[in-house]
């Protein structure tokens, strides 16, 4: 027998790209709400407990209030797709390569990674668990984004005014993504955290720079690589890629994809390295996500319906 899903905001950039991997997938029944019915608290209370899981496709207070409309005796599953829960107690964060698959399988409440996010707490977190690198040094990751990332006003602004060529943005910091970061990978202090918008539609590129030589307990290079690819050896999602062409590309025609690709350079003498994230901020990071999470809590294989 099928189990029932309700997207709640399925007519958002993330809502449509999950409905997408679900299509035609016969392990799931989509609960739809058509027109008017999408914004009625009633439809969508009864919606939500009647659904065996609710993905939250909404603004951080639109997700507090959907939850606040489970019954009390209600059995629905929930994954949020927005910032309200990634650091709430009580929600699992969903990132199985981080926190474990069996702890997202067995959960209820499950909050979805950001999608920069997921490229810095995938690069820093083996390393860090490993002693590889300290968890008190002060940070600094710069990433670049599809426009998607940025919801539909965002996307007709960029394709609207096409001179657009790079949108720095959080400049006053304090980004809605930072207090994830830091305590996924328990780091001391917030990291500095860079992030732009570029041309693009989707695709992403998250980077953390490593002075080596000035900090205190840090291992080689070496160590560092081989790390990354024993703690993701087992992953079918993300993988630890050598690159010998000197550049990293994003590309505009860039396709949808699930996968996450991990990388990391450094100088001849073991000085100084560059950690790099390349992922589709729509696939892994969002969307993606978060049927990889369903698929783990509903019993089925973990890549079912993914693009990878």
């Amino acid at each position: 027998m099928a189990q029932t899903v309700f997207i709640d905001g399925a007519a958002g950039t993330t809502g449509l790209e999950i409905a997408d991997r679900l299509a035609g997938r016969p392990e799931f029944e989509l609960v739809v709400l058509e027109g008017e019915l999408r914004k009625d608290a009633g439809a969508r209370r009864d919606a939500l407990n009647s659904a065996d899981f609710a993905i939250l496709c909404l603004p951080d207070d639109a997700a507090r209030e959907a939850v606040e409309l489970l019954d009390e005796n209600s059995t629905t599953r929930v994954i949020d797709a927005s910032t309200a829960h990634r650091v709430a107690s009580g929600w699992i964060y969903g990132f199985p390569e981080i926190v474990g698959r069996q702890v997202v399988a067995e959960a209820r409440f499950v909050s979805n990674p950001g999608c920069y996010s997921t490229g810095f707490i995938g690069l820093l977190t083996p390393l860090i668990r490993a002693g590889l690198l300290p968890e008190d040094w002060p940070y600094t990751v710069h990433a670049v984004s599809g426009y998607s990332g940025g919801g539909k006003a965002l996307i007709e602004r960029f394709e609207t005014d096409t001179d657009i060529a790079w949108r720095g943005y959080a400049l006053s910091l304090g980004h809605k993504h930072v207090p994830e970061m830091q305590q996924r990978v328990g780091l001391t202090h917030p990291p500095v955290f860079c992030p732009a918008v570029i041309p693009a539609m989707r695709g992403m590129a998250v980077e953390i720079p490593l002075p080596l030589e000035a900090m205190r307990a840090a291992s080689e290079p070496a160590a560092m690589l081989e790390e990354l690819g024993r703690f993701y050896q087992d992953s079918p999602v993300v993988s630890v890629e050598n690159c010998e062409e000197g550049e990293l590309l994003l590309r505009r025609s860039r396709g949808a994809s699930d996968r996450m690709e991990l990388f990391l350079f450094s100088d001849s003498r073991g000085e100084q390295a560059r950690l790099v994230a390349m992922l589709d901020n729509l696939g892994k990071g969002a969307s993606g996500a978060a049927v990889q999470s369903l698929n783990l809590m509903a019993g089925l294989p973990e890549t079912a319906g993914l693009r990878l």
